[in-house]
Order: C-alpha cells, then structure tokens, then sequence
C-alpha cells in the first residue's frame, strides 16, 4: 500500500495516474492514422483547388467565346460604314434624278436596293426615328425646333442611322421638338 492509502487519503486523479506504456504497434497505427488524416485534408485541398481551376478555365473560354462573337458580329462594321456613304449618296441623288430622268433612276434604284439588301444580308438594321421619342442611345440631336406638340420627339431625320448586330455603328441624326 502507498503511504496515502495508509493514511486514509484518496489519490487524486490526474496527478499520479501512471501512463500506460505504448506498444510500438499502437505507436505505429496511431502515426499512420495522423498520416491518413493529413493525406485527407491534402486531397480535399487538391479537390477544392482543381475545381476552382476548371472554373476559371470555363469562365476564361467563356470570355473568349464571347469576345469572339462579338468580334465576329462587328467584323465587318468599317467596311459598312464606307458603304453606308455610298448608300448616303444614292439617297440625296435619286431624287434629284427621278426628276431628270426617270429611266435612269430606276436603274440606279434598283441598284440602291440590292447594296441595301446586301448590307441587310450581313446584319445592317436601320434605325426607326420618325415620331419616334428622341433616345439618345438611338439619336443624335442635331437641330431643335419649338412646336405645340409634345417635347423631345424626333421631327425630321436628317441622316439615317444604323444598327448592326443589335450594336449602334451610327446614329440618327435628328430634329427634336422642344416646347
């Protein structure tokens, strides 16, 4: 018997409790489970970093894919521009020759419409601006004229405007009604 047990003392837990000897094999399965644990929280680290990656590469394909259409809708808007100058002149100039000759103009009709046409073809949408209520988005407020009617709708276009691929490539540019 201990001295403490002789004197009718208890011992106190904890602070004499022997430790048990570890066997090596104990040792052994206790380190290779801390090994597991550590090779699980690797893996779930690696998980989480490939799925943030595949993530990343399917936004950024998604961007290329984007910047490429968008590309693709506007590749051709200089070129259209240059034929919308064309297309200006055979507007101011059909008139004035339906006038001096008829036969002439509705050759030069014909060939206004298919360019038209053509320009159709690869996107090219004409902007809506008569009566319209002026947009800047849309319009470009060239002149100002007051009337009784209500303010801010276009009252006369003096240059047509265009869209292409649903993306503004020139203005209307417009009459607006001021009170």
């Amino acid at each position: 018997m201990s001295s403490q047990e002789k004197e009718g003392k208890k011992p106190v837990k904890g602070l004499e409790q022997e430790e048990k000897p570890i066997s090596p094999e104990e040792e052994e399965v206790s380190e290779l489970k801390d090994r597991i644990k550590d090779l699980e929280e690797r893996i779930q680290d690696q998980d989480y970093t490939i799925l943030r990656q595949r993530a990343d590469v399917d936004n950024y394909r998604k961007q290329l894919d984007k910047e490429k259409e968008d590309f693709v809708k506007c590749a051709n808007k200089d070129i259209i521009l240059d034929l919308l100058e064309v297309a200006d002149n055979f507007e101011r100039a059909l008139p004035l020759l339906r006038k001096k000759d008829p036969e002439s103009a509705r050759g030069m009709d014909i060939v206004y419409k298919h360019l038209m046409k053509t320009l159709e073809k690869y996107g090219l949408c004409r902007i809506e601006a008569m009566g319209k209520k002026f947009d800047p988005g849309y319009h470009e407020a060239f002149l100002q004229e007051e009337t009784e009617g209500p303010e801010g709708m276009v009252l006369e276009e003096l240059q047509r405007g265009y869209l292409l691929k649903d993306k503004v490539i020139r203005h209307s540019k417009v009459k607006v009604s001021k009170n």
